[in-house]
């Protein structure tokens, strides 16, 4: 199937209201332009460099997610054009953000990423640390980001009801931040092996790259 055809029934298959993020890392800027004449607006990238080459040749409509690691000394490569950034997992590149977007007079939208997998290797707050950064005086007076929302990656693993479980606990912690923060409404969870269980659970943003794109190219 085409680029166009994945598109199409990936809309078909998800509701109205959840975001697709088509994860285009890796991807060649012909790759991107197909999913963009296809109408796809929103891609996903993990790489900064990479990310800013593409934002750089590519039409100025699209919508530039960091769905990466972010290192705090690549933030201000990315600051000038980045519209939301999902792995933010500590206050001290939440800061950066905020610093390197105060220079370019704008506000970025990010989503502080939760640790819910069973894997060490994966990054993210836990709920203490999530309560330590939102309780915080030096998080209130943060001027250039906007807190919009959560993000979480489930273990890697064939065990749906445990992927399941570990969506359903960062639905539950997602309900308990809007109690503190009612303007958040965004909960990124599922990718391209567990996006309908993710949605199931309660996300409103998908990140899918293969199930578009097939299988990643690593150079």
């Amino acid at each position: 199937m085409s680029i166009s055809e994945n598109l199409k029934k990936i809309k078909g298959g998800i509701p109205e209201e959840v975001t697709l993020v088509a994860v285009s890392k890796t991807k060649p800027i012909e790759t991107v332009l197909e999913a963009y004449e296809a109408g796809q607006r929103i891609f996903g990238e993990n790489k900064i460099q990479e990310m800013t080459h593409k934002w750089e040749v590519l039409p100025k409509d699209i919508e530039w997610h960091m769905i990466g690691h972010v290192q705090r000394n690549k933030v201000k490569y990315m600051a000038e054009f980045v519209s939301l950034v999902h792995g933010v997992d500590s206050f001290r590149l939440l800061t950066e953000i905020n610093k390197q977007a105060k220079k370019h007079n704008r506000t970025i939208r990010c989503l502080l990423q939760m640790h819910i997998a069973e894997e060490s290797t994966k990054f993210g707050l836990d709920e203490k640390e999530l309560a330590e950064i939102l309780d915080s005086e030096a998080f209130q007076e943060l001027r250039h980001v906007e807190v919009v929302g959560l993000m979480g990656m489930a273990t890697f693993t064939e065990d749906a009801e445990q992927v399941r479980k570990e969506f359903a606990h960062l639905k539950n912690v997602f309900d308990q931040v809007q109690l503190k923060l009612p303007k958040i409404s965004e909960l990124s969870m599922g990718m391209s092996g567990d996006y309908t269980i993710a949605i199931e659970e309660g996300s409103t943003m998908v990140r899918i790259g293969s199930s578009i794109f097939g299988a990643r190219n690593y150079h």
